[in-house]
């Protein structure tokens, strides 16, 4: 992995994004890439604070300006001095667009972009998964690393499968991307919606190509709705864990990594969810 993007709202800036950016630039010895969006339609304040006593107040307006871009311009110096003390190469870029395009502009030139899971780019308050990260997910020409609102160190990995190419995909991008992960314990997770035991898709295949990057991964076999199931596993064991899932393409054949078990597990989870197109 040679460059990563880290999306930072600069009037709502998250420590969390910032510190698994750091992390993963230190480990990858990545480029890193800060993009701090921005919009003229998104700011801190309302038009209710704009109204003075005799209405509009152009004087208001000033004020709460010069006090955003203040906000941002420390929102940014913080990220450079987190990534001087780290002593990473780095980047910053302002994207004075729409912000949704801002982003799927950087994952274009990007091998991974990390943004938090309860990014809104909007006054509205919303509960992960926000209608931005939704959007996002549906469009990125990346694969995409999901930032819990807190950080943790990331202990363990669990690789979702279904059988399905998507997921095969998304674990060797993660692989590819990670390989310094490959010394933490790995589980191979798998969910059918089926009353008899369950069993491994291609079972021989997946396994062999398993034991290859990860050969101590361990295999949980499970029965059920997966939407259902897996979240609830995964919020009993995933505790310090990074996610592994396939494509979030909306009208993927794929039950499992639909849109809906992505959103599921943002719900559900405090982990990071890596996340890769097929």
């Amino acid at each position: 992995m040679k460059k990563i993007s880290a999306v930072f709202n600069g009037l709502k800036f998250s420590d969390s994004t910032l510190a698994y950016a750091i992390k993963l630039a230190e480990s990858s010895k990545a480029l890193l890439s800060g993009v701090f969006l921005e919009s003229f339609l998104y700011n801190s304040y309302g038009l209710a604070d704009l109204v003075g006593k005799h209405g509009l107040s152009q004087v208001k307006m000033k004020h709460l300006l010069e006090k955003d871009k203040a906000t941002r311009m420390k929102a940014a110096d913080i990220f450079e001095r987190a990534c001087k003390k780290a002593q990473l190469n780095y980047t910053i870029h302002h994207a004075p667009s729409f912000s949704g395009q801002g982003v799927l502009k950087e994952s274009i030139y990007s091998d991974l972009l990390l943004i938090s899971s309860a990014e809104t780019f909007s006054h509205l308050p919303e509960q992960p998964p926000t209608r931005f990260i939704r959007e996002l997910l549906a469009a990125t020409q990346c694969p995409v690393l999901i930032i819990p609102k807190k950080y943790q160190d990331i202990e363990k990995v669990a690789l979702l499968y279904d059988g399905k190419p998507a997921a095969v995909y998304a674990i060797k991008q993660f692989n590819y991307m990670m390989p310094w992960l490959r010394s933490k314990p790995v589980e191979v997770v798998s969910v059918f919606d089926t009353q008899a035991p369950a069993e491994l898709p291609n079972e021989q295949l997946v396994s062999e190509f398993i034991a290859c990057h990860y050969p101590a991964a361990t295999y949980t076999l499970l029965n059920g709705d997966p939407e259902e199931e897996l979240p609830i596993y995964l919020k009993t064991n995933a505790q310090n864990s990074l996610v592994v899932l396939g494509a979030y393409q909306r009208g993927n054949v794929s039950r499992w990594f639909r849109s809906s078990m992505a959103d599921r597990l943002m719900k559900a989870i405090d982990s990071p969810l890596f996340i890769a197109h097929h």
